[in-house]
């Protein structure tokens, strides 16, 4: 689904117990500030649903969490837009402490069901994160990202971590405000193992984030640490050689990344 840049309609605005505020577009959206809420598009509103319940109840220790809101009528999604409470905060290169969050966080998830949704995800993240655990093949462009994807591939080995619900998407979604615990926004669901997640922080950070290469060796504690971090830029390869407006100029914070990676393989 393309983000729309449209503001939620009156009539979703009121839903949410927001009528009168002007809608205030976040960072660039698709989400919307409209008062004490922030409103987005829920593409796949059993998906959304899920996330709110799922959050509905989530206690983190020390981490602030958007909780959903409830329409009048009580659902999750009105419209084909959903709620939570506003967070303050922006996102900040503090990129080990985004890792330590994404431990927190999930420890708390590790109970969760398995969402039935994901089955029939087939969007190009859901295929990427496949085609990086060896589930799923496609046809990755070699430029874009498929040619490295293909010469580290051969370097899987199981992973023994147990897969659980996890955030797969938390850098740039964690936030932080002075001295206010960290807060995450835009919940995406995988079922991976927690410390892939942590790998995906990472890979991100020296790609993106400009972090420094001893970020891998001060989370290499972890378990399962180097075939993690493996599966996470493989991911990273697939969705950029995926993705329609990749280019070979935007591949180069990942080339960066693999270098890192591959060092840590050959260990």
């Amino acid at each position: 689904m393309t983000p729309t840049l449209e503001p939620p309609p009156s009539h979703v605005r009121a839903a949410f117990g927001a009528r009168d505020a002007e809608p205030e577009l976040i960072d660039g959206g698709p989400v919307w500030r409209c008062g004490e809420a922030a409103i987005r598009p829920a593409g796949n509103p059993a998906e959304a649903t899920w996330v709110a319940k799922a959050l509905d109840g989530l206690v983190v220790p020390n981490l602030r969490i958007g909780r959903p809101l409830r329409s009048t009528d009580g659902r999750y999604v009105v419209g084909g837009w959903a709620a939570t409470k506003f967070l303050s905060g922006r996102a900040e290169p503090r990129h080990d402490e985004v890792v330590a969050v994404a431990e927190r966080l999930h420890q708390a998830t590790a109970e969760l069901p398995k969402p039935r949704f994901l089955a029939a995800r087939t969007d190009l993240f859901a295929t990427a994160d496949r085609c990086a655990w060896g589930e799923e093949k496609a046809d990755l462009d070699a430029d874009l990202g498929g040619r490295m994807f293909e010469v580290l591939a051969g370097s899987r080995k199981p992973v023994a971590a147990k897969p659980q619900v996890v955030h797969g998407d938390l850098f740039g979604n964690v936030l932080f405000s002075g001295t206010l615990p960290p807060a995450i926004i835009d919940f995406t669901a995988y079922w991976r193992p927690p410390q892939w997640a942590a790998a995906v922080v990472v890979v991100d950070a020296l790609a993106w984030g400009g972090a420094d290469k001893g970020i891998v060796e001060r989370w290499a504690h972890l378990s399962d640490w180097p075939q993690v971090l493996l599966r996470a830029t493989l991911f990273r390869l697939a969705v950029h050689a995926l993705h329609p407006r990749s280019s070979p100029q935007s591949l180069g914070g990942l080339d960066r990344a693999v270098h890192v990676v591959t060092e840590v393989l050959l260990k």
